[in-house]
């Protein structure tokens, strides 16, 4: 284990071992779990494989996280700049972006040139999906980097799922109007995932194509250039998926649909839960109010956070967009999720249950208090949520 250590302003020595340093390797885990179910296919011709990666995606990971529990470290703010000067953390992020384009053309290989049983065949594409849906993810840590290289591996990376939009749109757009009735990518207390996905996928779209034509306005030159960052990505996927449909025929085309759906849901389930029904108040001038750690949902479950590279503590990032996932923090009294991510993907994929957990949570949130006017309310559900809790609201002892 590597020892950090300085000299602070009290002339004292702060020390600093990551404990998980060795574990940040699990995150190469997620863009190749799909090639558990083609090998363990090609070598027992037992189909039964083909849905292995989504069983340990979605029964294995959340149970890992309950087991191991949660890690509330944090590294001293000394010590941070050592920490995110070292390659080793930023090598895993490159690394995850060839493994990305490894797995999903194995596996195009794969469901072009076997005969599969139709569930079997769905499985995996669905599997990979939601593989290269964590694509974005990577794209995610390296798009908020500023360093020329971490900026087109962001762009290279999100073009396996078709989704070269996002870094602008996030960058740009959703930090910017985060947990606010703007944001099309911040879910509303009563708004169903399902319903949130419709305002989602087109409305985060829709702002990164804005953008990016403000952008080369200013610079006198039209939306489709070279120069537009969206479409540089996009070009790539084009090359990518077009490859494989000259290569492999018609198969590819219920493939690719059900892999980029996936991978765009992905991203729909992630945005769904960070920000649920929190809501920046609106200050006299119009303007709302700074982003703070408590406008986001934060989860510290171990497992989970290794293979998404710190993801879940979103508060942090959102607070501080360019610190490295390595040096994320916890804080005290946060809007807190019981599960990771994948565990959290399924409540949220059966609204009642999430309503009836997620809302009773929300309202009793140190900062809320059951004020309802300090949530971000679905305006068709607004109604229905005053008549339900209003001034009734009694927290859960």
């Amino acid at each position: 284990m590597r020892n950090y250590s300085v000299i602070d302003a009290n002339n004292q020595q702060v020390t600093y071992v990551d404990q998980k340093r060795w574990w940040w390797v699990l995150s190469l885990i997620n863009p190749t779990l799909p090639l558990i179910g083609v090998l363990g296919f090609l070598a027992t011709q037992q189909p039964f494989w083909l849905v292995a990666p989504l069983i340990l995606m979605f029964v294995v990971a959340p149970l890992l996280d309950l087991l191991l529990g949660e890690d509330q470290n944090n590294p001293p703010e000394s010590l941070v700049p050592q920490l995110e000067d070292d390659a080793y953390y930023r090598v895993l992020t490159y690394l995850t972006v060839p493994l990305h384009y490894i797995a999903f053309i194995t596996v195009a290989v794969f469901v072009g040139t076997q005969t599969l049983p139709w569930w079997g065949f769905l499985a995996l594409a669905v599997a990979i999906g939601f593989a290269d849906g964590f694509a974005i993810n990577t794209g995610h840590e390296l798009g908020h980097k500023r360093t020329r290289l971490e900026t087109w591996l962001a762009k290279i990376v999100l073009a396996v799922p078709a989704y070269g939009h996002f870094w602008i749109e996030h960058n740009r757009g959703h930090h910017r109007d985060v947990a606010t009735p703007d944001d099309p990518a911040s879910a509303r207390m009563g708004e169903s995932i399902y319903r949130f996905a419709l305002r989602e996928i087109p409305g985060a779209f829709h702002r990164a194509w804005e953008i990016e034509r403000e952008r080369l306005n200013r610079k006198d030159l039209p939306v489709l250039h070279l120069q537009n960052e969206v479409l540089q990505s996009y070009l790539i996927s084009v090359v990518l998926q077009l490859s494989l449909l000259i290569a492999f025929g018609w198969i590819m085309v219920p493939f690719l649909l059900i892999h980029n759906f996936f991978s765009w849901w992905v991203l729909t389930s992630a945005n769904y839960i960070e920000h649920y029904g929190l809501l920046r108040m609106q200050q006299d001038n119009g303007k709302y109010e700074r982003c703070q750690p408590h406008h986001s949902w934060n989860a510290n479950h171990i497992y989970s956070n290794l293979l998404l590279f710190h993801l879940q503590r979103h508060s942090d990032h959102h607070a501080n967009p360019t610190r490295r996932y390595q040096s994320l923090r916890h804080f005290e009294d946060l809007p807190s999720l019981p599960s990771g991510y994948y565990g959290m993907y399924l409540l949220a994929y059966v609204p009642s249950l999430w309503f009836k957990y997620m809302d009773a949570k929300l309202l009793q949130l140190p900062h809320v208090k059951g004020d309802l006017n300090k949530i971000n309310i679905d305006p068709e559900a607004r109604e229905a949520i005053f008549e339900k809790y209003g001034d009734g609201f009694v927290p859960a002892s």
